[in-house]
């Protein structure tokens, strides 16, 4: 009786609680239908699932200690869907899928001594977007609908309970409403079951679909081969590629037993000994040293505050710049006319982390070292723009002297077989479109040891010499070898060196310090350009001074350094080595970065970024003109705006951030003469805590941004240029504390609330980032996200969405315009609508908002550049003016005697004459 009565209580309650989940879902789709509606403009293609439906990997970028909170699933299968799920961070939770992944690069080929800890096995072959039939992608979306149910004991149940608690019914998630839409999605569909299924469409593609010029000569059979063929974007690779294969699967590509030629056995590491003491004493015939500078990006200051450091005029000094950085290479080229003992290679290579083109370069380099009569050298020594010296030239030529039989290069020091295997040794890679595919398996050769480690080393001529004219078995074999193999200067010196007649001259130690960081620089940042995870060193700080002074090994040089992160170390070590400079030394705690130069030509701007420089000018021109006090009769400051920008900087100070610095022309109205100025515009802060302030204290700022560096905890879009198409990371940086859940919302020009997640706080978490996938474009103007605790606001930003005045490089068309600064269809930026939260959040929808920004969405021209000034000038501020010459406006002051140009005086970075020690400084 009791039962019955029980089972009848409990029949009524499911009753009524499908009947509140059918009546919120019924009110949910009016909400939706009637906001669509306020959408007049033209339909476009909402490209959005299809865009969602090509995220090769969804990775959350929260950054979280190993003690954090246990995973929520059992181990998965093998194959890159496992390893998407592992590397999948404790703590984020969303409504929607995760974010779409865009990694940053930069040319750091090391790795650590605990790379162990980088499973590298399970990284199975990514495939390109293939297109579904209906019924795939019917699949495709109930694999969608299973995941979201995967996160359904998360953040759906925080915010579900604050629905319930703060506005009664308003309790259903949309994944627990498409469970009751649809029985087929059981929540229990093991996690396992869905990997297999999205492995197996990955392996799918069929290889006949693919074009080459010439049919392989064999049957491609390997998944990796199969994919890497999928991916590769030119028919050239892809020929390349089918070739490679075809030759290792019939054993003509790979040398299977190689010579060894070391007189001892086993592994020789010769000790040599640290005596501080004696290192001021010039030795009687001191050794001569060829530097090879091999660098790329924009950082010209910084190379040549390197180059001043190192040189004199006893060594030899041979620089490549990458085939991608032409205003370096330009700079390079200058540098050199200054300096007899100073070159640049007549050839250029794109190298990229891990590439085989990188031992290609050294081994050209050398090459050419060894052809140059009139350069006599002892040592061959590798520095990047991100090394620098920690002691003096004489205290390493004094220790190289004592030591110049020797070979000093930095060996893993683990088990070999474990080396091989987490080095990927024993996998065959190929590189073209400038990335490192992966191909498939090989055999390490027989009759040798495989070595490595660190791809920075200093090697004595006799070697350099064996290593490019011997045509032994070893050197030969070698040279085929690691031709396909990945990161490959970490390990072909090693192996040819601890194998060939010069084994005994090795010393375990490459005279560095590395700032390695694993926490923050093991996160397989350059797997777009190579399949497989890597690892970076962190720069060093301040803090990091005593570790070049204590240091018990010999060390003669550190990295990695960046000016744009930190310069106060660098200063720091200019004094440790060459004393202060004199007081009042201008400049000393300014750093430039040029980011734009006319000779590269507009192209290598993006439209956001184009837009953004000719509205900073503007804005500079308005400035002057309001100098006047409004004088309408007078010209002389009034400037009308000519051209594009002739140069674009990013100005720091004290290591802060400041703004840009915009050279560009401009005709004086009073004189009509072409002048050349230079405006600095500085950002304003939009980021505040709530009024009055919250008990919740953890949070301690937040930014929203583009191009996020987790290893530097830095956006490098700095100062945050970001148009339509621009997909921006929420970041947030946390104070210690116990462990929290918080609410981040994110809120259109509009009011529509385009998205929000939850994410959980470690007690000991510093930085959380994540970007949120929402459909492009974004609406232009200025966004709010905010931050919540238990639903009550803690803080706010604000960021700045700029509509294009240029698109493909020219002045936009209405057409364009109109599909770019209008939103995403049907102002829906997500599967999932928001606008339910507007009443709970407080944040009303007007019509007229709508109506205006469809009216803004139109303009072209002038209007649009007006337009774009407002918005530009809410987020930004031109603080100051130089002419670079002579000037009609008498206020205007010069560039060179104005501290902030980028024309004023840099004595740290700038070249002069040789002195009489030989030395620069």
């Amino acid at each position: 009786m009791f039962g019955s009565l029980c089972a009848r209580k409990l029949a009524r309650r499911s009753r009524s609680a499908l009947i509140a989940a059918l009546t919120v879902l019924l009110v949910q789709t009016l909400i939706v239908w009637n906001f669509s509606n306020l959408d007049t403009g033209e339909d476009r293609k909402d490209n959005g699932r299809e865009k969602r439906d090509r995220i090769g990997i969804n990775k959350a970028y929260s950054e979280y200690p190993k003690s954090g909170f246990q995973r929520r699933h059992q181990q998965p299968p093998l194959g890159k869907a496992s390893v998407r799920h592992k590397q999948q961070p404790d703590g984020y939770y969303s409504h929607r899928p995760k974010e779409k992944v865009r990694v940053d690069s930069n040319s750091e080929n090391s790795v650590p001594k605990d790379f162990e800890n980088i499973d590298n096995s399970n990284f199975g072959a990514r495939s390109q977007t293939q297109r579904h039939s209906p019924g795939e992608h019917k699949q495709g979306l109930l694999e969608k609908a299973h995941s979201q149910q995967s996160l359904s004991k998360n953040s759906n149940e925080v915010i579900q309970n604050q629905y319930a608690q703060n506005k009664g019914g308003f309790n259903q998630t949309r994944t627990e409403l498409q469970r009751r839409a649809d029985p087929t999605l059981r929540p229990q569909q093991s996690q396992q079951h869905r990997h297999h299924l999205q492995q197996a469409k990955r392996s799918a593609t069929p290889t006949a679909d693919i074009k080459y010029d010439q049919p392989p000569k064999c049957e491609i059979s390997g998944k990796e081969a199969i994919s890497a063929l999928s991916r590769a974007k030119t028919k050239e690779c892809r020929q390349q590629i089918a070739e490679v294969y075809c030759r290792h699967k019939e054993r003509q590509l790979m040398p299977e037993k190689v010579t060894r030629y070391c007189p001892a056995e086993g592994k020789v590491n010769m000790n040599v000994q640290w005596e501080d003491d004696s290192m001021e004493t010039v030795p009687a015939v001191p050794v001569r040293i060829a530097f090879i500078l091999v660098v790329h990006g924009r950082a010209s200051r910084q190379v040549q505050r390197l180059f001043k450091a190192i040189y004199h005029t006893s060594h030899f000094y041979y620089i490549h710049v990458d085939q991608r950085s032409n205003y370096l290479h330009r700079q390079m080229v200058a540098l050199a006319r200054q300096y007899p003992n100073v070159r640049v290679t007549p050839w250029r290579m794109s190298t990229i982390w891990g590439g085989a083109s990188l031992l290609t370069m050294y081994l050209q380099s050398m090459k050419d070292l060894l052809a140059m009569r009139d350069w006599s050298w002892d040592f061959f020594i590798n520095l990047s723009a991100a090394d620098y010296p920690i002691r003096t030239n004489d205290q390493l030529v004094t220790f190289l002297s004592k030591y110049r039989d020797m070979n000093f290069i930095k060996s893993h020091g683990r088990d070999n077989a474990r080396f091989i295997r987490k080095q990927g040794l024993d996998r065959l890679f190929f590189e073209c479109d400038t990335h490192m595919w992966r191909l498939g398996d090989r055999k390490i050769p027989e009759g040798i040891s495989v070595d490595g480690g660190s791809d920075w080393f200093l090697l004595n001529r006799i070697f350099v010499e064996y290593v490019i004219n011997s045509q032994d078995d070893l050197v030969t074999n070698m040279k085929r070898f690691y031709a396909y193999t990945l990161l490959p200067a970490e390990s072909f010196f090693h192996t040819v060196l601890e194998n060939s007649p010069h084994c005994e001259s090795i010393v375990d130690n490459n005279l560095r310090i590395t700032n390695w960081n694993r926490k923050l620089g093991c996160k397989c940042q350059y797997k777009h350009i190579v399949d497989w995870c890597g690892c970076s060193p962190n720069d060093f700080k301040p803090s990091d001074l005593p570790r070049f002074q204590q240091t018990t090994r010999p060390t003669f040089f550190a990295r990695k350094f960046e000016a744009s992160v930190n310069q106060e170390i660098v200063n720091q070590l200019d004094v440790f080595l060459f004393g202060s400079m004199p007081q009042g030394t201008p400049g000393l705690k300014a750093y430039w970065e040029n980011v734009f130069d006319e000779v590269d030509g507009i192209h290598s701007l993006s439209d956001a970024h184009l837009t953004h420089y000719h509205a900073f000018a503007r804005l500079g021109l308005a400035r002057t003109a309001n100098s006047l006090q409004g004088d309408t009769s007078d010209n002389s400051c009034r400037y009308f705006a000519m051209g594009h920008p002739v140069s674009v900087h990013i100005y720091f100070l004290s290591d802060e951030f400041q703004g840009y610095l915009v050279r560009h022309h401009a005709t004086n109205l009073a004189t009509s003469k072409l002048e050349t100025l230079e405006t600095c515009v500085m950002p304003k802060q939009f980021f505040r805590f709530t009024n009055p302030p919250n008990t919740f204290n953890r949070l301690q700022f937040a930014e929203i941004g583009t191009d996020w560096d987790a290893k530097e905890r830095i956006f490098r879009n700095f100062g945050n240029l970001m148009g339509p198409m621009d997909e921006p990371v929420g970041m947030q940086k946390w104070g210690k504390g116990s462990n929290v859940t918080v609410t981040v919302v994110w809120i259109d020009p509009t009011n529509v609330i385009a998205a929000t997640y939850d994410i959980l706080i470690d007690a000991s978490a510093e930085f959380t980032h994540y970007r949120p996938p929402l459909n492009l474009p974004l609406r232009p103007g200025m966004w709010t996200v905010r931050v919540l605790h238990h639903w009550s606001p803690v803080a706010e930003t604000r960021f700045l969405i700029t509509p294009l005045t240029h698109h493909k490089h020219l002045p936009i068309r209405h057409e364009d315009a109109l599909r770019t600064h209008n939103g995403p269809a049907k102002n829906s930026y997500m599967e999932q609508s928001f606008h339910g939260l507007n009443p709970i959040l407080n944040i009303p929808v007007h019509l007229g908002q709508v109506e205006a920004a469809e009216h803004n969405a139109e303009l072209t021209g002038s209007e649009l550049e007006r337009w774009v000034d407002s918005l530009v000038g809410e987020v930004w501020s031109a603080v100051d003016m130089c002419s670079t010459g002579p000037s009609g406006c008498p206020v205007m002051q010069t560039c060179r005697e104005t501290v902030w140009s980028s024309l004023s005086p840099d004595p740290k970075s700038q070249l002069g004459p040789t002195k009489t020690n030989g030395r620069i400084r």
